[in-house]
């Protein structure tokens, strides 16, 4: 089993900036990858950026340029700076844990608000 604790969430104006972090606990394989999903109300759970242990990174091309992942494999954290945000960034941020042939795991979800 693995635990994802995810933090950062919170309120920012249009424009702003917010940067979230998920660390991870349990049952952690040194091959990975971790990244953050987005749920807007009403809305399906769409892909925000994933990252894998070796540093591989894949975004969603909307996001590409305002949003960066990175990741401490040390740690076992993920992050996400998050740049120039819009009111249609509003939504609940959660952190994946994926290996090869295994179930993806989530974290509890941490709301971000964009509003003026």
């Amino acid at each position: 089993q693995v635990q994802l604790v995810e933090s950062g969430g919170g309120l920012v104006q249009p424009g702003g900036s917010l940067r979230l972090s998920c660390a991870a606990s349990g049952r952690i394989f040194s091959s990975n990858t971790m990244g953050w999903y987005r749920q807007a109300p009403g809305k399906q759970r769409e892909l925000v950026a994933t990252i894998s242990s070796g540093g591989s990174t894949n975004y969603a091309d909307s996001l590409k340029g305002r949003f960066t992942i990175s990741r401490d494999n040390a740690k076992n954290t993920v992050s996400l700076q998050m740049s120039s945000l819009e009111l249609e960034d509003t939504a609940v941020y959660y952190c994946s844990y994926k290996r090869a042939l295994s179930n993806t795991y989530w974290g509890q979800g941490t709301q971000v608000t964009v509003s003026s």
